[in-house]
């Protein structure tokens, strides 16, 4: 748990890189030769799929923590972690669907390997939540829910994999074998943009653990009160 009087400055990082990601990418990244300004919203399109990502992953790890060292609170830091990973998950195929609607003329493409295996990624975790509040909170719940987020992890190596060997022209691929497949000033753009959308990410997260151990201390308070 990040420490209460650190909360600010990672709020105020998350801020600058922001501000300095949407400078980028209006004044210095170019603009492509081929999709015009559309192709910006790559910029916060990736990052945001690689932050959710990452917010899946963390939240299995806090699973297979609490399956196997029991840590105190492993169980919730897990739940936030999905919760914003379905939040940002929602973003990626929003963005992305604009993208298609603009570039390609349709908002969905069923025929794509990629996003298929992203919208299974998504909806998996959003089931999540049925899974968790279907039962009563206890040792069960938080063994359950922890299982559920451990098995779910496997599907981000192969949702990530299916952009790089999928031949269609839905998704481009730009992390080639060679590398990126972009010039300097559209990398720092897009390294930036990822920065901010893993500083917020990392906001969002403490906070509404802080939260959620708040609302948990209180009700543990007002059972001892009326007990």
């Amino acid at each position: 748990m990040l420490p209460a009087n650190r909360l600010p400055a990672l709020a105020t990082l998350a801020l600058g890189l922001m501000v300095a990601a949407v400078a980028l990418v209006a004044y210095v990244a170019p603009v492509d030769a081929n999709q015009g300004l559309s192709q910006k919203i790559f910029y916060f399109h990736v990052p945001v799929a690689l932050t959710a990502y990452a917010l899946f992953g963390w939240g299995a790890w806090r699973g297979l923590r609490h399956l196997w060292k029991r840590e105190q609170g492993a169980d919730l830091e897990s739940y936030v972690a999905i919760h914003l990973g379905v939040i940002f998950g929602a973003m990626t195929l929003l963005t992305g669907s604009i993208w298609a609607k603009i570039s390609w003329g349709r908002w969905w493409a069923w025929s794509s390997d990629q996003l298929v295996l992203f919208l299974v990624l998504f909806l998996f975790y959003s089931a999540y939540f049925m899974l968790r509040f279907s039962i009563e909170p206890g040792p069960q719940r938080a063994n359950l829910s922890a299982v559920y987020a451990v098995f779910g992890v496997a599907l981000i190596p192969v949702s990530f994999l299916a952009i790089r060997i999928s031949k269609d022209i839905i998704h481009p691929v730009v992390f080639k074998s060679t590398g990126p497949d972009m010039s300097g000033t559209m990398f720092l753009a897009f390294c930036v943009s990822w920065a901010a959308m893993l500083a917020l990410a990392a906001t969002l997260y403490h906070v509404e653990l802080a939260g959620k151990r708040l609302d948990a201390r209180l009700k543990e308070l007002r059972e001892a009160l009326t007990s």
